[in-house]
């Protein structure tokens, strides 16, 4: 859904909900690959009943990805996208249902915004292929390097469409995919698994929600059912609430900012493409065989838990003394509805409402305020209100005026933080004119290695004076230059040109509608609707359309597609305070409306850059100059970013699709279409599949065995209290029978032990509304948050949850672990800030040297005594603040090798004798697993006598008592 920060903002105003997952990886043995066992228990300590993948959300990444190399060609995507179908069963591992969903012809309120996408997607690409070019040729007159341009053809992700040959091809792929998974993977066995492809009409999640909403209504349902929902939109954890499922988890990537993305010309990381240079790569190892790799993590993911979000909703919704009997469920509803006001797909959002100014918060605080003079909610079972509603939004449009001067202000105070952070960064960069060196130098804090010794301190206090006098003298010259003033230009602007890097950074567009000003209201339906304010009636339609949209989408959650023909006619949305006298601005929708057929949505969304997709003729609709349609497929369009700062937060101003001149143009181009064409431009059926050992599998083969024509009803007991109909497949996968792989590198499926079936959804009469309530039988989890939880918000650290129980047992380290772990991961430093002093006078019988190679020895050995391996002691000098000997040289001195020598042979001719260390001190250690002293184990046996232990420590710091000569 087209709510940018959503996520964002409801990650970070109810963190609990937020779980990161446990996923285990499978090994390799001797060159051999083994798989993770799904039929173990979930590592995340929560068993899932049902798995629902919206695999659009999948395909994306997987064809074009941004953070590594994208796949050659067609059938390596097949492959990535069974990979990462792998992983989510191996983190979900459901028990039940595997629902897998793609994207099918759309309703027409979701065209517009497909077509906005698809058209944008070419524009930009096209723009890319420009600068590429321009810069190239710039880069090359400087002398600069680039590697030679690749001739591939780039891969068009409009393709990824219901009509187009890839869809039709993943179809057959992903069949094969389920086929093989059941005939070979044992955690797979149990499991119902629904494929529901491009040619089924409507989009993957709701045509998840429409199975559930089915399946809740049937007597056999499970109200207890555990279900997780695999998608990154925005929409899932919306429709995840409308569903009133207990136990509802969704499941998506772990949103990772500022990812490192190749430079599109040069391939390297660390600059973008209007940043490039021209710089010859580094070689990326010894012989560079890591040329072609990027460095890149594995995506991580993470659950959100709606149960735990219920939870949070219940105590912000709860409210006190109201004239009617509260019920969270429908507040929920209300507050799903009130989420529509600040962005979808299907309408834009209202101007005078952005979620990251807290949006939702305010109108949650107008509908506790307001609802008590209501007299009820604003929805019931997907159907509104439009009386109460509209006393909502006049109390928003009250506030109008103040949120778009706030939201000036709020604007104004960014640029002036963001202008002042640039000055500081460049002063930093710059860096001051003079540095002192040695121990005057700033030293950053928690750095443990020592400031080189001062010289001569009288001269450096003399050169710190010097460059201080100089600063000032020139400081006082430009003062004098300027006509006594410090600052760069004169008063009266003859002074010297500031700079483009002081000014502000980019140039930004005007913007003629100035909502902060007084008549913002004339100007904006001026500027974007090209109409007086005056003209009541136009506003009013504009009101009415809007109001209509409403209603659909909320119908579209809670009951299903209401109308595939109904849209919102307009770019822009209208003002809150324009909503007077909306409640008999809508009755119903038009009834027994059909969807476009696959190709015929490909010609009201796709630009005439990607009709190679399309048949010949129908392409030559969209560029042919006597086409009746042609001004459907501008060449080029603006892009109003209607107050916003990037071009994709702006409004693509493209023409709407007439569907009725669309309809006329394509009846004389209809038959030109081949048989492949018309079989990818009928609409299809989902597809049931399972294996021999499941249930329902001998009701599916007799089906086959006795070719029943007829269709057949499910047998709920069968099948975990599933409920619908099948139909025998024009082409199934059959027990016993070969499975050709459409992938060249995957084998063929000899002894395929899988079957599959049509399958229909129940079906109801008209008028039937599904129930927004939590189903009888139903047992709410138990509690998650804490008194805590409701304080924390963002004022301390969050910390991650790993896993859905919360006392997991975490790993721990006493205090002698973080020692050794310390001296484990600083190895290559020097001890302490002072380790590098020289010895003491006592010690001084010659020039100081360093020790450089018996320090790394006892280094060594230390990292050997936490390995368990006994240490080669070598001597580390344990004395503080000493001076260095005058002279400073550090060649031709040879007494401290011969103290640090004289050391170690004392000190092993110590442990000969029996461990003792220097004068006679005997070094002994705590057993802490004996809970006793080694002193304590002298009587206790032969075994007991010969037991040492397998480290040595070295001896204990020197004091005053003890000499060693």
């Amino acid at each position: 859904m087209g709510v940018p920060a959503f996520f964002r903002w409801l990650s970070r105003k109810y963190p609990s909900i937020i779980v990161h997952c446990v996923e285990e990886k499978g090994k390799e043995c001797k060159g051999v690959r083994i798989p993770v066992d799904t039929t173990k228990p979930n590592p995340n300590e929560v068993e899932f009943d049902n798995l629902y993948l919206d695999m659009n959300g999948i395909i994306h990444p997987c064809t074009h990805p941004e953070d590594k190399p994208a796949p050659k060609n067609e059938d390596e995507m097949m492959v990535a996208i069974f990979e990462y179908i792998d992983r989510l069963f191996n983190i979900v591992r459901p028990r039940r249902v595997l629902y897998m969903a793609i994207d099918g012809v759309a309703p027409r309120a979701k065209m517009n915004q497909q077509r906005s996408r698809r058209f944008r997607a070419s524009k930009e690409g096209v723009e890319l292929t420009e600068e590429k070019t321009r810069m190239r040729e710039e880069i090359i007159q400087r002398g600069g390097y680039l590697p030679p341009e690749e001739v591939k053809e780039r891969f068009d992700s409009n393709c990824i469409t219901p009509g187009t040959e890839f869809m039709d091809n993943l179809a057959q792929c992903l069949r094969y995919y389920v086929a093989d998974r059941l005939s070979n993977d044992p955690g797979w066995k149990n499991v119902v698994v629904f494929l529901s492809d491009a040619s089924v009409p409507g989009e993957g999640e709701h045509k998840i929600m429409d199975f559930i909403r089915r399946q809740r209504a049937q007597p056999n349902h499970d109200p207890n059912t555990h279900h997780c929902l695999c998608g990154a939109d925005a929409d899932l954890i919306m429709l995840g609430l409308a569903t009133h499922e207990p136990n509802f988890t969704i499941i998506r990537e772990e949103f990772k900012p500022n990812k490192p993305r190749p430079c599109a010309l040069c391939g390297q990381i660390g600059h973008e493409l209007k940043e490039c240079q021209g710089v010859a790569r580094e070689k990326q190892g010894q012989h560079d065989e890591f040329a072609d790799t990027m460095p890149t993590a594995e995506q991580e993911f993470i659950f959100i838990r709606l149960s735990v979000l219920r939870e949070y909703l219940a105590r912000e919704l709860t409210m006190a003394s109201l004239p009617f009997a509260f019920d969270f469920e429908r507040s929920v509803d209300d507050w799903v509805f009130m989420c529509f006001f600040v962005g979808n797909d299907f309408l834009p959002h209202l101007p005078s409402l952005e979620i990251r100014e807290g949006a939702i918060d305010r109108l949650v605080g107008i509908y506790k305020d307001v609802v008590h003079k209501t007299g009820g909610y604003l929805t019931q079972n997907g159907f509104v209100n439009l009386e109460r509603v509209e006393m909502i939004m006049l109390a928003v449009g009250v506030a109008e005026d103040n949120i778009f001067r706030k939201r000036k202000e709020d604007d104004e105070h960014f640029k002036r933080r963001n202008k002042e952070k640039r000055k500081r960064m460049k002063a930093e960069q710059q860096g001051p004119a003079f540095l002192t060196t040695g121990q005057f130098a700033p030293q950053a804090l928690g750095r443990r290695d020592r400031p080189d010794p001062v010289q001569n301190a009288r001269y450096q206090a003399y050169n710190m004076r010097m460059h201080s006098n100089m600063d000032a003298a020139q400081s006082l010259k430009a003062m004098m230059k300027n006509g006594g003033n410090s600052s760069a230009g004169s008063s009266d602007g003859r002074g010297l040109k500031r700079k483009p890097e002081d000014s502000d950074s980019e140039p930004e567009p005007e913007d003629n509608v100035r909502l902060w000003e007084d008549g913002w209201k004339q100007r904006y339906y001026k500027t974007k609707f090209d109409v007086d304010a005056s003209d009541e009636g136009f506003r009013k339609k504009v009101v009415q359309s809007y109001v209509e949209g409403l209603c659909w989408v909320l119908q579209y959650y809670y009951q299903g597609c209401a109308s595939w023909k109904w849209y919102f006619p307009f770019h822009y949305a209208p003002f809150a305070s324009d909503f007077r006298d909306i409640k008999g601005m809508f009755s119903e929708f038009e009834k027994d409306t059909k969807p476009f057929k696959p190709l015929e949505q490909l010609m009201g969304v796709f630009p005439a850059a990607s009709g190679n997709f399309l048949p010949t003729t129908w392409r030559n609709l969209m560029v042919s100059p006597d086409s009746s349609i042609i001004d459907f497929y501008p060449d080029d369009f603006a892009i109003d970013l209607n107050g916003k700062k990037y071009a994709w937060q702006g409004v693509a101003l493209l023409p709407f699709v007439d569907e009725r001149r669309l309809r006329a143009a394509l009846a004389d181009v209809y038959p030109d279409l081949t048989s492949d064409e018309v079989r990818r431009n009928s609409l299809g059926s989902d597809v049931l599949f399972l294996g021999k050992f499941h249930p329902l599998f001998d009701f599916i083969h007799e089906l086959y065995r006795s070719e029943t024509p007829e269709v057949s009803v499910i047998p709920a007991e069968l099948c975990h209290g599933l409920q619908g109909t099948l139909n025998l497949d024009d082409n199934p996968v059959l027990p016993d029978k070969p499975v050709r792989s459409p992938i060249p590198t995957l084998r063929d499926i000899s002894q395929c032990t899988a079957i599959n079936v049509k399958f229909k959804d129940p079906q109801f009469s008209e008028g039937f509304v599904f129930k927004a309530v939590l189903l009888s039988g139903a047992k709410i989890p138990s509690k998650v948050l804490k008194p805590e939880d409701w304080e924390r918000r963002n004022r301390e650290p969050w910390r991650p949850q790993l896993g859905f129980n919360p006392n997991r047992q975490q790993a721990h380290l006493d205090q002698s672990a973080f020692r050794a772990l310390s001296h484990s991961v600083n190895r290559n430093q020097h001890g302490g800030q002072y380790s590098n002093t020289p010895p003491p006078s006592s010690y001084q019988q010659g020039v100081y040297r360093p020790p450089s190679s018996s320090h790394q020895q006892f280094q060594h050995s230390r990292q050997n005594s936490i390995l368990g391996a006994p240490p080669s002691f070598g001597f580390q000098p344990p004395f503080p603040r000493l001076q260095q000997p005058r002279g400073g040289s550090h060649s031709g001195g040879q007494g401290w090798d011969r103290v640090m020598q004289v050391q170690q042979t004392a000190y092993q001719q110590n442990q000969n004798r029996g461990g003792a260390g220097p004068s006679g001190y005997q070094q002994q250690r705590y057993d802490q697993r004996r809970n006793e002293w080694p002193d304590r184990r002298e009587n206790r046996g032969q075994h007991d006598q010969a037991f040492r232990p397998s480290r040595t420590y070295p001896p204990p710091p020197p004091t005053r008592r003890y000499h060693w000569n």
